[in-house]
């Protein structure tokens, strides 16, 4: 019996989506075979998210998250198919889930479709602007910009990021296992993020008092 190690079951969980124990049974029943290991979750229906991304999710829940004294809030809409599934303890918890992780990692879309294609092109040329300036021959700065872009759609696409409470999978592998526990297809249609002041530029006078009672003290 080959030995079953972490970087083997994180691996097939990156690949497949399924859970932590769905992921080390299928490799124990496959002798430490990771290609075995994936077709076996496939067969077991533990990686069928794709097939029910298609199915209409209307229902689900809104939840609001605030964080720090009141310095960070969160609105955030995942939806599910049925009213049923919305009201179970596991959907509440995994959008409650969602709302921390917005919290705490500040992305700015659900995912890579939602960015604005003037917001992809201008990201470019400064990533382009930034491979020429660090020498970078112009032939590859194409190839270079390509990589450098998905390190852009992971830190501000919500989907594509690394969850808070499990850095080992993203968003979007926590929703693939949901999917798969629970049966039904489920989305994050939207968020907003709020933080206190975040945008507001002090009159000259406020700072200049704030300035002056700092020097009193």
């Amino acid at each position: 019996m080959a030995k079953i190690t972490a970087e083997m079951v994180k691996e097939l969980r990156q690949r497949s989506g399924a859970g932590m124990m769905d992921c080390k049974n299928a490799l124990v029943k496959t002798n430490g075979d990771l290609e075995s290991a994936f077709d076996y979750l496939k067969e077991q229906g533990l990686s069928k998210a794709a097939k029910k991304a298609g199915r209409i999710a209307a229902e689900g829940l809104v939840d609001a998250y605030v964080h720090m004294g009141g310095r960070i809030g969160v609105l955030v809409e995942v939806n599910c198919e049925t009213d049923f599934v919305a009201k179970t303890e596991e959907f509440k918890q995994l959008v409650k889930d969602i709302a921390m992780h917005i919290a705490a990692s500040s992305p700015e879309y659900v995912s890579r479709e939602d960015v604005p294609e003037a917001v992809v092109k201008k990201e470019r040329e400064i990533l382009a602007a930034a491979a020429l300036n660090e020498g970078k021959p112009e032939h590859i700065v194409d190839k270079i910009v390509d990589g450098r872009i998905e390190k852009f759609f992971a830190d501000t696409c919500l989907l594509e990021q690394q969850f808070v409470k499990d850095p080992d999978i993203t968003v979007q592998q926590l929703l693939h296992e949901k999917i798969s526990k629970i049966g039904e297809n489920i989305s994050i249609r939207r968020f907003v993020r709020f933080e206190r002041g975040e945008g507001i530029e002090k009159r000259q006078e406020d700072f200049a008092a704030e300035v002056m009672a700092q020097m009193k003290q």
